[in-house]
């Protein structure tokens, strides 16, 4: 029996998901989606000190959602988006599910919507 919303072999998911629930990390993601930067870069439009950017990025590399480059004193890092395609797979069962319920929601309001019309016409 398959059960709903399990993916076998994804032993990062957690990582992944617990990476993505800062707000200050996915926007980091967004900032490398552009390209490679350093540390100053990314702590550039927060208010947060680069040692702190420099924690969100340790947590984006365990999750492996980025790599950290070596450029003399410089550690460019750059997204590496490879596992959030197990956190998009997972998400996907739901998207299903919901489709599912919408639809079947669409066709008990259809069927109301002609059983309310077949009572108008009776009482005309």
């Amino acid at each position: 029996m398959e059960q709903f919303g399990y993916i076998p072999a994804t032993p990062n998911l957690d990582a992944v998901f617990a990476a993505l629930a800062d707000p200050t990390r996915r926007a980091i993601l967004t900032k490398l989606a552009q390209g490679e930067a350093s540390v100053t870069e990314l702590a550039e439009p927060f208010e947060i000190s680069q040692p702190a950017v420099s924690k969100h990025l340790k947590v984006l590399e365990r999750a492996g959602l980025i790599e950290r480059g070596m450029d003399k004193q410089k550690r460019p890092a750059q997204l590496k988006a490879e596992p959030m395609k197990a956190a998009v797979a997972w998400l996907e069962e739901f998207k299903r599910f919901w489709t599912g319920s919408f639809d079947q929601l669409d066709d008990l309001l259809e069927d109301l919507k002609a059983a309310q019309g077949q009572k108008g016409e009776v009482n005309d």
